[in-house]
């Protein structure tokens, strides 16, 4: 259990205790500063620790979003302050400075707190602060370089009244006020899609807070959505009528509690580093067998769509791969300005560009709304045209003005966002090779040569295998062309201004040319194997996307190097196609073991990495929609 330190004696007729123990604190009270020094060296060193002022006044969720989020080592509002163990020895110097007579920790508190005993000096001069001593301590975390996330509270109230009419205002104006109210409007993201907005989020917040209420987990709405995501693909691949009806149905359901689990989370603010990993995945592995049960469901009737279903999978993980290369290389880029840019902010001031924009895109709710309601209404096949149209729609209207953003922007790449491309890039031992090698060459190129060098082989490996018979050895010869002119475009820092499009190209190239191989293959069950194939890869590249975005780097350079980078993938599908074309099932057993082998070894590595790793708990704030 949490502490909460309440800084001098409680105020008569005040619900604060009873208000921290709500939260899930263990309440103490100190007398003065060198009480509350030594109830924090008490507590516990693994525990968080929350100091309020006894006369705050305010709504119990401003104290939740202050004190009780675990996304942030220090947290504060007025009045109130909260410090995770990573935070708590900068703390306890911080009270040691503003009450030199406070008793400091000992080496062992402080190690036990993750950071190392202070070297014996003379102490810190008291500040001469305000007087609520929570908040002379968040001042002097920030001056300490610890983060002080000071939440936004808007019409929620937080004070910390002098006298008794300042008091009586501020209860009044905390009544005033329905926190809950306030606490389901903020569950729903800022930002989302047309749908999502008005369609589902209405009545999903309710369901959260009934959730909340009975103890469940965002990971367990998370995996009840994966369920229903999963049962949806199995009535589709019974190829029925009401298989298909029910599906559709199901498919919102999960879609419901999909929205359930962030709305949860951000309700009870139980966020998690395994719940950002399960939350992360999970949307791409339902959407993506629910594809796979169509595919199944039309067989069963006599039509071969797996190639469909495949190019569906292609065409969306790449249109991924474009928002998050673009977002990687500009989010936190200096000087990030255009003109497109500055068009699209005064767009956002007239309400109905804001929706069409979003639902141009084709965002999640949108695609699985069209999804669901062409699988009831029609065929398999029909739902894969549409699918593939609006998909490839929303990609060239998103593409084309992240094209026109970047050419017109001035901005200057940071480090981490070369790295961050390099990491996307995925590339293996062949590639990287042929940087090491080219590097002088490279540096000889114009600006724009990395996306264009790129573009060339990932456009010759996929023609040469679609206009080629299943089997010809020109394949293998333009794959090893392809990691040629992939270690071309990588033989110098990705920092041009079109150099985020060098990884959605390479995925393109890699999925596109074992999509080809496997439907001219003509071999049974090789369109299967190839979506399985594909399926084990984007995992890997979501994989690393999403530990980018937590700030804890890109899976390792040996795992990068075990399963061949996007190039050597290439080749040896090329070569498995020269070599066993002649074989009734040799392809398709060669794709499958693959598959599996790939599977094993991401899926492997990703969960020890997610579970035992504690990596940050990086959630999806931003309303932007997949």
């Amino acid at each position: 259990m949490s502490t909460a330190i309440l800084t001098g004696p409680a105020v008569a007729g005040s619900s604060l205790e009873d208000d921290l123990r709500s939260l899930g604190f263990d309440v103490r009270t100190a007398a003065d500063a060198a009480g509350v020094a030594r109830e924090l060296a008490a507590a516990p060193a693994r525990e968080r620790v929350a100091l309020v002022d006894p006369r705050f006044v305010g709504h119990v969720h401003a104290l939740r979003l202050a004190l009780t989020d675990p996304r942030f080592p220090a947290a504060a509002v007025h009045g109130a302050l909260t410090a995770q163990p990573e935070a708590r020895a900068a703390l306890t110097r911080a009270l040691t400075a503003y009450a030199p007579g406070a008793p400091a920790p000992g080496r062992g508190a402080l190690a036990a707190a993750g950071a190392a005993a202070p070297a014996a000096e003379a102490p810190l001069p008291a500040p001469d602060g305000p007087a609520v001593l929570p908040d002379a301590l968040a001042d002097a975390l920030g001056a300490e370089d610890v983060a002080v996330h000071r939440p936004e509270l808007g019409v929620l109230v937080a004070v910390v009244p002098e006298d008794a009419p300042e008091r009586a205002e501020a209860l009044a104006r905390t009544n005033a006020v329905d926190d809950e109210r306030v606490r389901l409007r903020s569950a729903v993201k800022a930002r989302d899609g047309f749908f999502t907005t008005f369609c589902i989020s209405p009545y999903s917040r309710y369901i959260a807070r009934w959730c909340s209420r009975r103890g469940l987990t965002p990971n367990q709405v998370t995996t009840a959505s994966l369920l229903t995501a999963l049962i949806a693909a199995s009535c589709a691949a019974t190829g029925t009528r009401p298989g298909f009806i029910a599906a559709g149905a199901l498919l919102i359901a999960s879609f419901v509690l999909d929205c359930t689990d962030g709305q949860l989370a951000r309700y009870s603010l139980q966020y998690s580093t395994l719940g950002a990993w399960l939350d992360a995945t999970f949307d791409r592995a339902k959407e993506y067998a629910y594809y796979a049960g169509l595919a199944l469901g039309a067989a069963r009737g006599g039509d071969d769509v797996w190639a469909l279903a495949l190019g569906a999978m292609v065409l969306q993980t790449c249109r991924h791969v474009v928002d998050f290369s673009f977002n990687e290389a500009n989010h936190d880029a200096t000087g990030n300005t255009s003109p497109t840019a500055a068009l699209s902010n005064r767009l956002d001031s007239v309400g109905w560009t804001v929706w069409l924009r979003r639902m141009i895109v084709l965002p999640i709710g949108e695609r699985w709304a069209l999804i669901a309601v062409l699988t009831a209404c029609t065929t398999p096949r029909i739902t894969f045209y549409v699918l593939l149209v609006g998909c490839a729609l929303a990609a060239c209207y998103t593409t084309a003005g992240r094209v026109l953003r970047s050419l017109t922007r001035r901005a200057r790449r940071t480090d981490r966002a070369t790295l961050a491309l390099a990491d996307l890039a995925d590339s293996g031992p062949l590639a990287q090779g042929f940087a090491a090698a080219l590097r002088g060459a490279a540096r000889r190129l114009p600006a724009f040569a990395a996306p264009a060098v790129a573009l060339l082989g990932a456009v010759a490996v996929v023609a040469v295998a679609a206009l080629t018979p299943f089997g010809s050895p020109w394949a293998v010869v333009a794959a090893a062309g392809y990691a040629l002119t992939s270690g071309l475009a990588v033989a110098r820092s990705l920092q041009g201004p079109l150099d985020w499009l060098v990884p959605p190209v390479f995925r393109a190239a890699e999925y596109g040319t074992i999509l080809v191989l496997a439907a001219d293959s003509g071999v049974n069950g090789a369109l299967p194997a190839a979506f399985g194939l594909v399926s084990a890869v984007a995992y890997h590249h979501y994989d690393t996307v999403y530990r980018i975005r937590g700030g804890t780097g890109a899976p390792p350079h040996w795992l990068v190097r075990a399963i061949g980078g996007h190039e050597g993938r290439t080749l040896a599908v090329t070569v498995a196609a020269a070599l066993l074309y002649e074989q009734n099932q040799g392809f398709t057993i060669a794709l499958t073991a693959l598959a599996a082998a790939l599977a094993l070894a991401v899926l492997s590595e990703s969960i020890r990495f997610w579970v035992s790793s504690g990596a940050p708990a990086v959630h999806d704030e931003t309303g932007e929609p997949a």
